[in-house]
């Protein structure tokens, strides 16, 4: 982090009130345990830990965590087992998934961790220190799948620095979105906004506005207007949305009312919605590295449960940061 800003207290705060239970599938890493211990201490969440019963519940003693905030189960002696097999059998069975495979896939820390969550036994989960994010994201579109009315998982970070906040998407996961997919990762992103006490004001963003750049700019034309028709279906006209727009229309009031005149967006947006991950990743690095922005992600949404995709760079913070993340989305389900 490159400053001390006030959405991680925020978020610290408000999964403190809320004290959801977190699943955590990689209690072989220490960064887990590092970043379980802050967790207990702070009261930030319960913590389901997976993995090696006895070393890890040493480790987090040695470490003065909260025990009464954190359990440890290792899935391969778990007498929930069998009965996670048993379900994750019949959602997977038509695609020839046998009894004996789901007992061996059930037993795997990340799988178990989804189905302590589609189960209801846990509230959320993040993963990703130890594992990529296909192993993260694969378990949960099996098992625990979309949000219904959208089609596309996809990424956002949040930017902060002091008091602003940003929402940057989809900067991670989807590649070369088409049109109908960029409307579907607008919406989510509105949803998260909102999740999080913010008023979404979002900007369809491109090297265009309004039809000036030409033929090129004519996937973020198609996206703008498909979000407009998903945003209305889905917050009834409740919040500001334009495009296709170039940044500077964006969040410049007197240049929107030079490019865009009668935008609702207005030159203030704090959603931003990328054609590409080019775009979207080039844009939140420099956001991060030259205006000393904190970022905070990515951040999983459309899923219909919270589970969390870690870097495997990440820092024992990062974790602390993303569980409460995951803990106020879960508790806005």
């Amino acid at each position: 982090m490159t400053q001390k800003d006030k959405f991680l207290e925020t978020i610290l705060t408000k999964a403190s009130q809320t004290i959801q239970h977190i699943v955590l599938p990689e209690g072989d890493d220490t960064r887990t345990l590092d970043a379980a211990v802050t967790i207990s201490q702070k009261k930030i969440a319960k913590l389901t830990i997976l993995g090696n019963t006895e070393q890890i519940s040493a480790s987090l003693a040695e470490k003065n965590a909260d025990m009464s905030m954190i359990n440890v189960i290792d899935p391969a002696t778990s007498a929930k087992l069998s009965d996670y097999a048993n379900m994750y059998f019949e959602l997977r069975k038509n695609k020839g998934v046998t009894q004996e495979d789901a007992i061996k896939q059930v037993a795997d820390m990340m799988y178990y961790g989804v189905m302590m969550v589609k189960s209801g036994d846990a509230d959320g989960m993040v993963a990703g220190a130890a594992h990529s994010s296909s192993d993260t994201i694969r378990p949960a579109l099996q098992i625990v799948k979309s949000t219904p009315g959208i089609k596309t998982i996809s990424s956002v970070f949040f930017m902060s620095r002091g008091e602003e906040l940003y929402l940057f998407a989809d900067c991670a996961l989807n590649i070369d979105p088409d049109a109908e997919q960029i409307g579907d990762i607008t919406v989510s992103t509105a949803k998260t906004a909102k999740q999080f006490g913010l008023t979404p004001k979002v900007a369809m963003l491109s090297y265009s506005t309004r039809g000036s750049g030409g033929e090129k700019a004519g996937l973020m034309v198609q996206a703008t207007k498909i979000a407009k028709e998903k945003m209305a279906a889905e917050f009834k006209g409740e919040y500001a949305i334009d495009g296709e727009l170039q940044f500077d229309a964006a969040v410049v009031p007197a240049i929107a009312e030079s490019k865009a005149p009668g935008s609702d967006v207005k030159g203030q947006a704090n959603v931003f919605i990328f054609p590409d991950i080019d775009a979207g990743n080039i844009a939140y690095k420099i956001t991060q590295r030259l205006g000393s922005f904190n970022a905070y992600g990515p951040t999983l949404q459309g899923i219909a449960k919270p589970i969390n995709d870690l870097s495997r760079g990440c820092s024992a913070d990062d974790i602390v940061a993303t569980v409460a993340i995951t803990s106020i989305q879960a508790s806005q389900d």
